[in-house]
């Protein structure tokens, strides 16, 4: 859809999207190894753990493209982006679960950090007799 309004707006940027295409196509090889490695891993380590194992369905949706408003180069971009970004989410997801089981510290504050929603109830930075307590507990 941005796609589209960007080629009506500016035709001459379309050779910019071609040089981009093959990059972003390629990202499917190690889109698609990534899904297969977290799969395998929460599947093995997460009953380990005694942690839920994630559903896929939860973060992975291939919905867009049954649309039929939009174009078949369209439709399969919205599949590739759905697929790929879902993929994206549900490793992290999965990461952070794994973050959660095992760290449990927070990361030290610096500007521009982006600090994830669920280490909200981490130990502090830099805080031993937290930590300490946390031990004996």
């Amino acid at each position: 859809m941005q796609f589209r309004k960007v080629l009506q707006k500016r035709p001459g940027v379309r050779i910019q999207y071609i040089i981009s295409m093959p990059f972003i196509y390629a990202m499917i090889v190690p889109v698609v190894f990534l899904d297969i490695a977290v799969e395998i891993y929460q599947r093995v380590c997460f009953p380990l753990y005694g942690l839920p194992v994630l559903s896929r369905v939860n973060y992975i949706r291939l919905d867009r493209q049954k649309l039929s408003y939009l174009r078949p180069l369209e439709k399969f971009n919205c599949t590739y982006c759905g697929y790929v970004n879902g993929v994206f989410r549900f490793a992290s997801a999965i990461a952070a679960e794994t973050e959660k089981y095992w760290c449990g510290i927070m990361h030290k504050k610096y500007k521009g950090f982006l600090t994830p929603k669920y280490q909200e109830e981490f130990l502090p930075y830099g805080d031993k007799k937290s930590f300490e307590r946390f031990l004996k507990d």
